[in-house]
């Protein structure tokens, strides 16, 4: 670090400044994505309160939504702020609190997703023994599991970005401080930005962002190989059609999921550019979080009847 380089204390995001006229449609494009993601992972926690949802499934789901909301809030609330705001700023320790909350959450989600799937394995797979290995005990432990390696692993990573010196213009080509690295391209918007040679700390974190994140990845598939060969070997097309039923929702949430990560990290450098990182970014940080709440309320007969009852109760409350 050279002695004429003085330290950043903000950095200045550059987000959608190409896009300064359709700033303020973009504002309310997504105000309204945020509210009804807010909505939809809300009445998730409502329906907990039916007591036939009160099983290991919902448990994980009700985690997910709350790891939604909070994953969505740490990101749209600042980026509606700047899209009305000139000056795009944030200090380095707003910076760091909220690459602390993102990544944390991003870790956590995997987790919870590997758990929901094994949850699925035991239920098809294992039916007859099914409450005795999903017990309440049992499912508390995945979830704090889960909760903890995103905590320990990023809390790690994020730390030791923020023990770096700042300097230069400050200025980030991203709406939001990112912690997701590439393959074959500039690791982190952020990391960038230090004075001092980062390389070789860059491929230890690449590399262990790697490993927690495709682990799960992986126990997901391998519990989806086993439940596929259970489905195949049921003699019914009703019996078949019924067990993948319990399976698609957690199928779709776990494709956007982890087909949008996976684009973000294999994307090629000839397709690497501020605005590729932009839109992916979207989709990960907005638009998913979004379609989770619709795709297990629609696409599930129990959240459905579970809604319906507690609309009833609530109509039926304010009549009387």
């Amino acid at each position: 670090m050279s002695g004429n380089q003085s330290l950043c204390t903000h950095f200045t995001f550059v987000g959608f400044s190409s896009l300064a006229e359709l700033q303020p449609v973009l504002f309310i494009v997504f105000l309204t994505i945020y509210m009804s993601t807010m909505g939809g992972n809300l009445i998730i926690g409502l329906i907990w309160g039916t007591p036939s949802l009160h099983t290991p499934m919902y448990f994980f789901l009700v985690n997910l939504s709350f790891l939604e909301m909070c994953y969505i809030t740490s990101v749209v609330p600042q980026m509606l702020v700047h899209l009305l705001a000139e000056i795009k700023t944030i200090s380095v320790g707003r910076c760091a609190a909220q690459m602390y909350v993102f990544s944390i959450l991003g870790l956590t989600e995997c987790c919870l997703l590997a758990a929901m799937a094994y949850d699925r394995f035991v239920a098809i797979c294992h039916p007859l023994h099914y409450s005795l290995l999903m017990d309440p005990r049992v499912c508390l432990k995945l979830a704090v599991a889960s909760w903890t390696t995103g905590v320990v692993v990023e809390s790690a990573q994020t730390t030791w970005i923020f023990t770096l010196p700042f300097c230069g213009t400050g200025r980030i080509q991203h709406f939001f401080c990112d912690i997701m690295p590439h393959f074959f391209c500039d690791i982190m918007p952020v990391v960038k930005l230090a004075c001092v040679d980062t390389s070789h700390n860059e491929i230890v974190m690449f590399a262990i962002s790697v490993l927690f994140i495709m682990t799960p990845c992986l126990l997901i598939l391998c519990s989806y190989v086993r439940i596929l060969v259970t489905i195949l070997r049921i003699p019914s097309a009703t019996g078949r059609s019924k067990a993948f039923s319990t399976c698609s929702s957690h199928i779709l949430v776990v494709s956007l999921f982890y087909g949008t990560a996976l684009f973000t990290y294999l994307q090629p450098k000839a397709a690497h550019s501020p605005e590729t990182d932009k839109a992916t970014a979207l989709m990960y940080t907005v638009v998913t979080p979004a379609l989770n709440p619709v795709i297990y309320t629609l696409r599930n007969k129990e959240v459905k009847e579970a809604f319906q009852r507690i609309t009833l109760r609530s109509t039926h409350r304010q009549m009387t």
